[in-house]
């Protein structure tokens, strides 16, 4: 048998599009804690730089500028706030079932304080905290929105203490 070369690959950013820069940044920073790296700024479109050059090459031609901020995780992941002038402002409906990525994932000790937080910043808890293995590990999650619709999970734990030695039934 061939031995398998391959290694696992690191997480480095997720870009989320917000209705609003601002109050997209300061919910990350002051709710998630997250640090920020680069503030909110304006990018035109240009062909000058590489990075005008660069968004051109990712956005195509039908646009004019757009918002972005950096912001970091304490495990130094990093997080692309957008906005676009002329985008729907909603979150679209939410549905798991059709291809695509739906959601991310943080991870906080205290589920109930967080989860109150959000709630407190306009956004919502989407179903009750839950226990995967209650009878083997006390770990907690929950799927919430942040005040623009967009959903993500929260684990107590890390994920693979999560998931750890155990499947979903015995």
């Amino acid at each position: 048998m061939a031995r398998n070369t391959n290694y696992p690959k690191s997480f480095s950013h997720i870009g989320i599009t917000v209705p609003d820069i601002h109050k997209g940044v300061k919910f990350y920073s002051e709710v998630m804690g997250w640090y920020i790296i680069m503030e909110a700024s304006k990018i035109k479109k240009e062909r000058e730089t590489a990075i005008g050059q660069m968004c051109i090459d990712v956005f195509g031609e039908e646009w004019t500028e757009f918002e972005i901020a950096h912001l970091s995780t304490s495990d130094g992941i990093g997080v692309e706030l957008f906005s676009f002038p002329n985008g729907i402002k909603e979150a679209p409906e939410f549905n798991p079932f059709n291809t695509g990525l739906f959601h991310f994932c943080v991870q906080d000790p205290d589920i109930e304080k967080l989860i109150d937080q959000i709630v407190a910043h306009g956004g919502k808890q989407r179903m009750p905290i839950r226990e995967y293995y209650p009878e083997d590990k006390p770990f907690k999650m929950c799927y919430v929105e942040d005040p623009f619709g967009i959903v993500f999970e929260i684990y107590t734990h890390s994920y693979e203490l999560t998931y750890s030695s155990g499947a979903y039934a015995k």
